[in-house]
């Protein structure tokens, strides 16, 4: 098997793959701290066989992306959370649409103009927010650089199955970071024609893309829409499990935070704690069913966020009752191993 290996920023990282994954146009404003892998795509996604556009906002950038993505061409868009703000209506017309896109939001900290620095306070914008009504964007959280390319090739499939659009949320320290990155066997790659999608040939019948229904048939549309969700949720909840044998404690975290809780993890086994941690990957679909699981045999979870404790409502609702605590940082700054086992070792002495 072939492969190449570059040393890559996640900005890069992930703009690489998107082009190798056929993404033939990109939509984007620059903002802090996602403007390389814009400017990536200017470089490079002319040059082999794309489009790209600077748009004069975000609000541009997503409505453009609509029309892009009803003609079937894969296409992509970023920003921050700021400019994420910005384009949740168009978050709403592509998932009611039945459009695939992907966009990736490279969070920094919040909320208002806030500052620069990496934080995880977008969690409840894509998983919960995002627009109004009755839909759910899928939500991938990479914790690698590596898997910064690898879930672009994720959410390319999952956006053209499902029809929908695809956030992956990472944030600026991940974005800015370089690590290895291998691609194997990974050629661009351009999808077949999708029936559904808006085109000039004749020789077929009329086809439309819309976000409006009326008042008899939008209640069946949406009941179509959850329908997928639940596939979605039943095929492709992905996390990672980390010393989860026999432990009593379990961190849960995302992201980069998943990393920095690994150090934890190990040193609270060098002093003789049972601890694990669960990574969630898909954010949504959130791995309910193995954290429930987990509930029945541990005896309290730790979640640990870069944020005031977003993504602990969704453990609370999995845990079922099982002791969760929770540790976090916000503001842009991110949380040591030191800290994070002494809260650990803290839980430890009340079990």
């Amino acid at each position: 098997m072939s492969e190449e290996r570059f040393l890559l920023s996640g900005n890069h990282a992930i703009a690489e793959a998107a082009i190798r994954v056929g993404c033939k146009s990109f939509y984007g404003y620059p903002i802090t701290p996602q403007s390389e892998l814009l400017e990536y795509m200017a470089r490079n996604l002319p040059k082999r066989g794309g489009r790209f556009y600077q748009t004069e906002s975000e609000i541009a950038a997503i409505n453009m992306m609509f029309g892009e993505a009803a003609t079937g061409t894969r296409t992509m868009t970023s920003s921050s959370g700021l400019g994420i703000s910005l384009m949740t209506e168009g978050f709403s017309h592509l998932a009611a649409a039945e459009l695939p896109c992907v966009v990736v939001n490279v969070s920094r900290a919040g909320p208002g103009l806030g500052n620069i620095m990496p934080s995880q306070g977008d969690y409840w914008q894509a998983t919960k927010g995002g627009g109004h009504g009755d839909f759910r964007m899928i939500v991938l959280g990479p914790a690698l650089v590596q898997e910064c390319a690898d879930l672009v090739f994720e959410a390319f499939y999952l956006a053209d199955k499902y029809r929908n659009p695809v956030m992956i949320l990472t944030d600026g320290a991940t974005g800015q970071m370089k690590e290895r990155v291998i691609f194997k066997d990974q050629e661009e790659q351009s999808p077949c024609e999708k029936e559904w999608a808006i085109t000039i040939k004749e020789d077929r019948d009329r086809r439309v893309v819309k976000s409006q229904y009326a008042e008899d048939n939008l209640e069946e549309h949406v009941k179509k829409l959850i329908f997928k969700y639940e596939d979605l949720a039943s095929h492709h909840t992905k996390y990672e499990l980390f010393q989860i044998k026999e432990a009593e404690i379990v961190v849960i975290a995302f992201g980069i935070c998943s990393r920095v809780c690994k150090g934890a993890v190990k040193l609270a086994r060098e002093d003789g704690i049972k601890v694990g941690l669960i990574r969630p990957i898909t954010l949504f679909p959130f791995p309910y069913q193995m954290i429930n699981d987990l509930a029945k045999q541990v005896r309290a979870f730790l979640t640990v966020e870069m944020n005031f404790g977003q993504m602990l409502e969704d453990v609370k609702i999995a845990a079922q009752g099982t002791r969760v605590e929770f540790y976090g940082r916000f503001g842009g700054f991110i949380p040591s191993p030191k800290e994070i086992f002494e809260k650990i070792k803290e839980i430890n002495t009340h079990l």
